[in-house]
Order: C-alpha cells, then sequence, then structure tokens
C-alpha cells in the first residue's frame, strides 16, 4: 500500500475528478450504453497507487457522480463494478511501465467480465430488460472500447512510468 500523503490524496481527487467529468459529461451515454475515456484517470490512479487506491477511485468517483451529475437513478451495483474495474487496473498496470499482456488482461476482464456481464446484469435488473435483450447493445460498445482501450492504455504507460518514478 502507498504510504498516505498530502500529495497522494490530492492527486487521487484529482483523477476522481477527471473520471466524473470524463465519464458523466464528456462519454456518449444511453440507458444501456457508455461510450467514452473515464477509464483513464482511473487507470493511472490504479498504475500509481495499486489496487486499493484504483477501487476506491472507482467506487468514489461513481457514487460522487451520481449523486452531482446523475445520468439515471443511483443503483449501487454500478459503484461495485467500477471499484472492481479500478482494482483491476492496480492488479494489473502496477509494472513499471505495465506490460503489453497487463494492459490486454486488464482491458479484457474489464470489458468482458465487468462491463459486458456485470453491467449488463445491472442494467436488465434496474431498467427490468431480460438481458439477452441487453447484451446486443452491451456487444457493440465493447466491441468499440476494447481496442481504444489497449491502446490508449498503450500510448500511457511510459509516460505514467515516468509519473510513478518522480513521486
Amino acid at each position: 500500500m502507498s504510504k498516505i500523503s498530502v500529495k497522494m490524496l490530492t492527486q487521487v481527487a484529482v483523477l476522481i475528478a477527471a473520471e466524473i467529468l470524463l465519464s458523466r459529461v464528456f462519454s456518449i451515454s444511453t440507458w444501456s450504453l457508455k461510450i467514452g475515456f473515464a477509464f483513464v484517470p482511473l487507470a493511472i490512479c490504479a498504475s500509481l497507487y495499486g489496487p486499493l487506491w484504483g477501487a476506491v477511485a472507482g467506487g468514489l468517483s461513481d457514487f460522487i457522480g451520481a449523486i452531482l451529475l446523475p445520468i439515471g437513478p443511483y443503483f449501487p451495483g454500478f459503484t461495485l463494478t467500477n471499484a472492481l474495474t479500478g482494482m483491476v487496473f492496480g492488479l494489473f498496470l502496477r509494472r513499471r511501465p505495465a506490460s503489453i499482456v497487463g494492459i490486454c488482461a486488464a482491458t479484457a476482464i474489464n470489458c468482458l467480465v465487468l462491463s459486458l456481464l456485470l453491467n449488463s446484469f445491472w442494467v436488465s435488473i434496474l431498467y427490468e430488460s431480460p438481458l439477452p435483450a441487453v447484451l446486443p447493445t452491451r456487444l457493440l460498445q465493447n466491441a468499440v472500447m476494447i481496442p481504444v482501450e489497449i491502446a490508449v492504455l498503450t500510448a500511457l504507460r511510459r509516460p505514467v512510468a515516468r509519473l510513478a518514478h518522480s513521486l
């Protein structure tokens, strides 16, 4: 676990704020689809500070974002998924620089297990829609996001490693 300091808490808070803005303001969102770059600050936070802080940042950003900038009704399942997303990023991107295999593994788990399966389940519960009816749209979202996430995280791996070295 990282040593907690004012500087670290400030950096985590800024990354949480960036995640909220990228998720709630600067993304394409409908009731069953979300495409955007909110994964970037969460991945950076998790890469710098590990899976625990990644999970904390993911959970807090979803909860605070739902209160300040609601897209729909608050549902704690999405908060859990966002916390798990941060944890997965922390588990796989903690190396300096993150390996391509780690980036692909984190993206696959986050997109296919957490987003496609778990978030689709939450959407089906929240909107009382059968899971098979929700999956096609969610498949499209993840088909778009997997290569985007891999490309962006690969491009950021060395700058994040330099940032981590300077902390």
